[in-house]
């Protein structure tokens, strides 16, 4: 005789479906669920659910209170070993070494760039490929060395193909950048390109709000374009420079002329 197959519970499947729910949720971050139970009595009439079986609320990360969120790093170095250990987003599956950024401890300007490419994937070091060469040199005309300014990236991991950074993935970094930001105190930030200027400002279409001031959280910011941009369309170098420029004269620096 051929056996009946045994007819799926109902509620066993709730169950998994709601498990798999709660997962993806605490996942995206989220710190609650919302569950209308009208609609869990409709699928399969399942008994009432006892307080006992409820998710507690502190087995579900809270967003805003996760350790990444609250961490009072005291140093640079206390910032760069949680991003050596971070996986808050997908991006720490493909890495090789994070970048958490290098420079001085009290620089006057901070270089924000979009994510590591594959050569400061490689090196743990931002912008050290060909357009890290080139921003050596925008550093260097300014009057400054490489190292009394201080670089980072937006995202401190390597995306996939060097694709642009996902608005999760940013999202998911920011914190890191905020908190270096609080320590080193620059007197300027210099966005690098359109992904830096809207993951740190919001804004979107760098041709248009590059050359204008800015401010993040009481810092004067100038969005001009990316040395990777720069490296297609030399033409943009005279718009980099007045930026720049205008950099050096707000921290009351002496131009050189060229």
């Amino acid at each position: 005789m051929t056996p009946v197959p045994t007819p799926p519970d109902p509620f066993s499947k709730l169950v998994s479906d709601l498990e798999d729910y709660v997962a993806f949720e605490t996942e995206e971050g989220r710190s609650s669920v919302e569950i209308d139970l009208t609609v869990i009595a409709e699928l399969g009439q399942p008994p009432p659910l006892s307080a006992s079986a409820a998710v507690p609320a502190s087995d579900v990360p809270d967003k805003e209170t996760a350790p990444m969120e609250t961490a009072a790093w005291t140093d640079l170095d206390a910032v760069a070993a949680s991003i050596a250990d971070c996986t808050q987003c997908g991006l720490h599956a493909t890495r090789t070494n994070t970048v958490p950024g290098e420079g001085h401890s009290q620089p006057e300007i901070m270089f924000v760039g979009e994510a590591p490419g594959a050569d400061e994937d490689a090196q743990g070091r931002p912008f050290v490929g060909r357009a890290g060469k080139l921003l050596t040199k925008m550093i260097e005309a300014m009057g400054f060395q490489r190292e009394e300014v201080f670089i980072a990236n937006i995202c401190k991991c390597r995306p996939p193909e060097n694709r642009k950074p996902e608005p999760a993935e940013m999202e998911a970094c920011i914190p890191y950048l905020k908190a270096q930001i609080a320590l080193l105190k620059p007197k300027v930030i210099v966005c690098l390109g359109g992904t830096a200027t809207e993951g740190l400002l919001g804004l979107t279409g760098i041709t248009k709000v590059r050359g204008n001031w800015h401010t993040f959280e009481g810092i004067d910011v100038m969005p001009t374009f990316h040395p990777s941009y720069l490296l297609r369309k030399p033409g943009a170098k005279h718009e980099v420079w007045a930026d720049l420029q205008a950099v050096l004269k707000h921290i009351d620096r002496p131009v050189p002329e060229y």
